[in-house]
């Protein structure tokens, strides 16, 4: 018995030891552009947008899978595999677009900042500056340790989304059968709903922090099964808030026939209807999690960007290693906070297409994965399984066939 005792405690200690790259990748997801997506799904088609979350599980699952398996194998980032093998010219046409959509991104991030303050009657003069000079000092001067910790507190306190959707005493006999049998109505809007969703859930830059977050943390493969576990727990965390994100909304704000336009919105709407403290609980996590996001985000932009390019990347090098990806960071931040601050700034727009342009891009950075994965120069005997490439392909060529369809539908009408 204390034998078993003693094994089970080893094993935990494994476990809490490589805990970390799997839950934070997948918690980031659930960012102000996640959020704002997810809001504004529950509150135009109510529960039938909630079956995009089954496939959206399985994919996820899968390329983390990969992007870990490897970042453990090779001990290179994803970015620099890339460049290595698909030559300069290509990697910078790739990452440019990335680049841009990055800058979006984290632009909506303060965006969320920005709204969920407002929500508590905090300008966004006073919250976006101090938080961005917050995140600033956190990657600059902290440790990856110490941020990690941090990462993993912000991961557990999006959760709070469970409890303001329960408050929106949501029908679940209406869930179920939503999902087993989900109605659409097939149009641009709803096509472009559908691949933010995706784009948000799997968003193309998350499979470069998440290989160079595994490789940062300095994981082997007798990891792996507890990495597995760690990527398992984040994939199904980013789920279910998104699940409770959208049952929040589709409650309330759907089936009032609210219209809303960012997830600011969805917190000031929730107040009559679902009450106060559902109103500031999703307030505050829209705080959380673009705070979150902010951090990572320009973090994960700045490390695939120098790895790809050569330069020393990551935040336990101090500044004078590692200048080229801390002006790189640091540039995307006061852009992105800088936008925010502009008195009439297109926030909706670009909040919600960032995700879709994310939906847009995740082809053409899977397509590099799935070939580098099973390269055997690579790779050695750890390739994928046929399995993994059946899910990996067909996310290929689904989020290619929609993409499509939402560029060309406009010429059919």
């Amino acid at each position: 018995m204390f034998k078993n005792r003693k094994t089970f405690f080893r094993r935990l200690g494994f476990f809490l030891a490589v805990l970390g790259p799997g839950i934070i990748t997948g918690s980031v997801d659930n960012d102000a552009g996640g959020i704002t997506t997810y809001s504004v799904a529950g509150a135009m088609y109510g529960y039938n947008l909630l079956w995009t979350l089954i496939p959206s599980f399985v994919v996820l699952l899968v390329i983390q899978e990969m992007n870990a398996r490897m970042g453990i194998v090779t001990g290179k980032g994803l970015a620099d595999l890339i460049r290595e093998n698909a030559g300069v010219k290509i990697t910078f046409f790739i990452f440019i677009g990335l680049l841009i959509a990055d800058i979006g991104n984290t632009t909506t991030e303060f965006a969320g900042v920005a709204g969920s303050m407002e929500v508590f009657g905090i300008s966004k003069y006073i919250s976006v500056p101090i938080v961005g000079f917050m995140i600033w000092v956190l990657v600059v001067k902290g440790t990856y340790k110490i941020a990690e910790r941090i990462f993993l507190i912000f991961s557990v306190s999006l959760l709070m989304y469970v409890v303001s959707a329960i408050m929106g005493k949501p029908h679940w006999g209406e869930i179920g059968h939503s999902i087993i049998h989900p109605q659409m109505e097939f149009n641009s809007q709803s096509l472009a709903i559908i691949i933010g969703i995706i784009g948000t859930t799997i968003a193309p830059w998350m499979q470069f922090y998440m290989q160079s977050s595994v490789i940062e943390k300095g994981l082997k493969m007798k990891n792996y099964k507890y990495t597995l576990i760690d990527i398992f727990v984040g994939c199904l965390a980013t789920v279910v808030v998104a699940f409770f994100i959208i049952v929040a909304c589709a409650s309330t704000l759907h089936e009032n026939g609210i219209v809303i336009n960012e997830a600011k919105d969805a917190a000031l709407a929730l107040k009559p209807l679902a009450g106060a403290i559902a109103s500031q609980v999703f307030a505050f996590g829209l705080f959380i999690a673009s705070i979150f996001s902010a951090t990572i985000l320009p973090l994960a932009t700045a490390f695939y960007v120098c790895e790809a390019f050569g330069f020393e990347a990551g935040i336990d090098k101090d500044w004078d290693e590692a200048k080229e990806f801390y002006v790189l960071y640091t540039g995307i931040l006061v852009l992105s906070a800088a936008i925010i601050l502009l008195p009439n700034a297109p926030l909706i727009l670009i909040s919600l297409w960032s995700q879709v342009i994310n939906g847009m891009l995740l082809p053409v950075v899977l397509v590099c994965m799935i070939l580098l994965v099973n390269n055997k120069k690579i790779m050695g005997k750890y390739v994928n399984r046929p399995v993994n490439n059946i899910i990996g392909w067909s996310a290929v060529v689904v989020l290619i066939a929609l993409s499509a369809t939402l560029i060309l539908l406009p010429f059919f009408k």
